[in-house]
């Protein structure tokens, strides 16, 4: 039986603080990274879109198409259209940052293009976890307070599935950087004095997935707890 002094709001404290305190500074560190070299012009004066667009011409991607979106540091590729999207200060910007993650963007391209195992895992769940992570905690506490341990652990494993794609995202992400680090550094696109600035928004936004995965586990954790205690009542 779960102790009432860590029972309720306490217990949820417990498991998911860590966690949170990790994201809150993995924000704050991304978007002080992000503010700080997207003032400081990269050295070939290329923007964000003409870098995303030499890195995928140099990896024969002709039929990636460089898009502008909405919304600040909303770069992501569309796998389905082919399709690299860039936020307004990465595709008209010619800072830094803004070279650092049309690379990084690219990277998944390029990973999409050369058929990467995670990048491809991480694609195939993304309806489940569409669905898990909503409906699970819905089933999950329904099973626990009156459908029974059954229904419960369904629920339970539903909305693992986040906590899955949160895990293959780490090495879908922490290539893409990899990558977009080894093609600037090689590539001439910008000069070696501008790889340091890289480096630090690129893994400055690395920790945002590394806190993300960690609430996800720690949300699955949290909702086993209740469940065992729950059975062991």
């Amino acid at each position: 039986m779960i102790n009432p002094f860590f029972g309720g709001y306490g217990i949820y404290i417990l498991f998911s603080l860590p966690a949170l305190l990790l994201g809150l500074w993995a924000q704050w560190r991304v978007q002080s990274s992000f503010r700080k070299y997207s003032q400081v012009r990269n050295s070939t004066g290329l923007s964000g879109a003409e870098v995303a667009r030499r890195i995928l011409s140099l990896n024969g991607l002709y039929d990636v198409k460089v898009e502008p979106s909405q919304g600040f540091l909303s770069d992501h590729y569309d796998p389905m259209s082919k399709t690299l999207r860039l936020s307004p200060e990465v595709y008209q910007g010619n800072s830094v940052a803004a070279a650092g993650i049309a690379a990084h963007e690219s990277g998944h391209a390029i990973q999409h293009a050369n058929a990467y195992l995670p990048l491809q895992l991480r694609s195939l769940i993304v309806p489940t976890v569409q669905i898990g992570s909503w409906l699970g905690p819905i089933i999950f506490m329904v099973g626990l307070w009156f459908a029974g341990t059954t229904v419960a652990w369904a629920g339970l494993i539903l909305f693992g599935a986040t906590a899955v794609f949160s895990l293959i995202t780490l090495p879908v992400e922490f290539d893409a950087s990899r990558r977009a680090k080894e093609i600037l550094e090689t590539s001439g696109l910008v000069y070696s004095y501008d790889m340091g600035g890289v480096h630090s928004v690129l893994n400055a936004a690395a920790m945002t997935y590394v806190a993300a995965a960690a609430q996800a586990v720690s949300t699955v954790l949290y909702y086993l707890f209740l469940l065992l205690g729950r059975r062991d009542e």
